[in-house]
Order: structure tokens, then C-alpha cells, then sequence
């Protein structure tokens, strides 16, 4: 992103499949930080949980439920920043 934007490296754009699936997503990045002696500058949720952003500095987490994912289309309005694919094995 950094060559798109000015205010971060990288945006992590991910989805669940309901409200409290992408609750559980973002506690546990928040657990995560936690253990790792961090934590996030911003932390924005809808009061419907349909999309919960994470400011970590130069990461910005967007979590979405699946619909608002493809209705917001972040990957599209972005498009011209480099995509990294990334898989948990």
C-alpha cells in the first residue's frame, strides 16, 4: 500500500461468515498484539459487526462479513496497490 497511500504498508482484508465470527477475528489479532507487547492506534466497529477496522500503525485490518466484503470492494478500490497472498498452513 505504501506506494498507493501515506499512512501504511499493508491493508489485511478478511471475512467471516457472521457477527461473531468477525468479533472472534478481531479479539484475537487483539490477543495477538497483546502477547507480543503491542497493540492497535484505532479500533472502529459498526454497531451491526459488519466490518471492524484495525489501525496497527502500518497494518490496517479490515474484517468483514462476507456480503459487505463484496459490496465495499476494497480489493477493487485499491487495485492499483500490490496484492500478497498469504496461507496458513
Amino acid at each position: 500500500m505504501r506506494d498507493v497511500v501515506n499512512f501504511c504498508d499493508y491493508f489485511v482484508i478478511c471475512s467471516g461468515n457472521n457477527d461473531r465470527q468477525i468479533q472472534a477475528i478481531a479479539d484475537s489479532i487483539g490477543d495477538g498484539l497483546r502477547d507480543n507487547v503491542a497493540k492497535y492506534n484505532f479500533r472502529n466497529a459498526m454497531k451491526s459487526k459488519e466490518w471492524i477496522v484495525l489501525d496497527i500503525g502500518d497494518i490496517v485490518v479490515h474484517i468483514f462479513l462476507k456480503d459487505k466484503r463484496e459490496f465495499y470492494g476494497l480489493e477493487h478500490l485499491w487495485q492499483e496497490a500490490k496484492t500478497v497472498s498469504w496461507k496458513k498452513n
